[in-house]
């Protein structure tokens, strides 16, 4: 930012919420609110919270649904050879028309490297996460020999808990076929997701896959390695800061994460929510806005939202007609 009133004006613009006359919302998750159009279609619409170890902040980082939005259609779009994803159009920077899927009830975290939640069992002493053993003599940040599949539950409140393959089975969570047409599919994804990445001299680290059913067929929802969703390293250095021990250059929400642990605020999020200081929302506007041009290719170029709702109110009545 070149001065303050750049920051100034920039933090005004955020959606934390959208209202919509004759339209309610049928549900508002972490970041998105979701309007039914019809038995197949809906409307996501990607407002400017952002959530962290399953809470969601008062303060809005500006422009952060537009960067979210127009990245998951880049990502979808990279993969569509590979799955079936939800997007049927992206009318508005923030806004998605996507296929009414039933969302399966398990996310799929693929893990390329030892970093993050399994770092931090791993540095417990833990060699297993979600059943599966990871080796020994690892270093933080240190690639596994071949990427881990480690589920978690996708909690209607509270936290989201690790979750075994077994116990996905024989919970009756997914059956059997349909679990491994999901693991084989997330894989592949990952790799893709790399490859993109190589390209970009970023290192796709981890994500997390969203699937659901439509028609009984497997699609792939929510978003795809998008900063909420994945972790990315920056390849240049990446091998000597590995070497020296030292912390990885990154693009991803770790930023605010690490945030919260390094102030001591992690610890105490269920009694309080710490106010996010503008000049952490600004870095995490900036890191997000790094991700999407250097992925992308492209110059982010935000559109005003102050009439955002109404705009959106006259996209969700001509969708209603047709």
């Amino acid at each position: 930012m070149n001065s303050q009133a750049d920051r100034s004006q920039l933090l005004e613009h955020c959606i934390t919420e959208t209202s919509v006359p004759g339209h309610p919302a049928d549900y508002r998750g972490k970041v998105r609110d979701i309007y039914h159009l019809d038995a197949d279609r809906m409307v996501i619409v990607a407002t400017d919270r952002i959530s962290a170890f399953d809470h969601i902040f008062n303060e809005p980082i500006p422009f952060k649904g537009q960067l979210l939005n127009q990245l998951a259609w880049y990502g979808f779009r990279n993969v569509a050879d590979l799955c079936t994803h939800h997007v049927i159009d992206v009318p508005h920077p923030n806004v998605t028309i996507a296929r009414k899927c039933r969302p399966l009830p398990v996310e799929v975290v693929v893990r390329g490297y030892l970093t993050g939640h399994a770092w931090r069992v791993y540095r417990e002493g833990g060699r297993a996460l979600c059943g599966v053993t990871m080796p020994g003599g690892l270093r933080q940040n240190e690639a596994f020999p071949e990427p881990i599949l480690t589920p978690t539950t996708k909690a209607k409140e509270g936290h989201d808990e690790d979750i075994s393959e077994a116990e996905i089975l024989s919970g009756g969570h997914v059956p059997e076929p349909l679990w491994m047409e999901i693991r084989q599919t997330a894989l592949r994804l990952f790799r893709r997701g790399q490859e993109v990445a190589r390209k970009k001299d970023l290192i796709l680290v981890d994500t997390k896959y969203e699937f659901g059913l439509f028609r009984d067929k497997l699609v792939l929802i929510d978003e795809v390695h998008t900063a909420d969703s994945s972790r990315y390293f920056y390849a240049d250095g990446y091998e000597d800061r590995l070497e020296r021990g030292e912390p990885q250059k990154q693009l991803s929400k770790e930023f605010l994460r690490e945030w919260l642990i390094d102030s001591g605020h992690h610890a105490t999020l269920d009694q309080q929510l710490p106010v996010l200081p503008d000049d952490v929302r600004i870095s995490i506007y900036e890191r997000y806005r790094e991700l999407y041009e250097k992925l992308t290719g492209e110059t982010f170029r935000p559109v005003p939202t102050a009439d955002f709702n109404r705009e959106l109110e006259d996209l969700l009545d001509k969708l209603a007609t047709s």
